[in-house]
């Protein structure tokens, strides 16, 4: 089993896009990024429930809102959704695979 490790935000948001972009492949993720399954799951989780919000660390103090940028905010949630539609574009290409096989019977 892995063992968790701090990230930062940003981190966090690359995870989750590299998660997201490869099908939810968390074994992969885990390989790639280091972190253990249920720190991805609950990360995937959380972005899915509340969008980059859910990603921030809320423990300990309370962070300045000067943390971030908008910039560096729309940059993250930038990342997400391209990671999104590459997943919906792959699911797309396998569904019409699908067809193909299914029709050629």
């Amino acid at each position: 089993m892995t063992k968790g490790r701090k990230t930062t935000q940003e981190e966090r948001t690359e995870i989750v896009a590299f998660c997201i972009e490869h099908g939810k492949d968390y074994p992969l993720t885990i390989q790639t990024y280091g972190v253990s399954y249920q720190q991805i799951y609950t990360w995937v989780r959380k972005y899915e429930e509340r969008g980059i919000d859910g990603l921030k660390d809320g423990r300990g103090r309370t962070r300045p809102t000067e943390e971030m940028s908008e910039a560096e905010r729309l940059r993250m949630e930038n990342k997400i959704l391209k990671a999104q539609l590459k997943d919906a574009e792959m699911e797309n290409k396998l569904l019409k695979k699908l067809r193909e096989l299914k029709g050629g019977d």
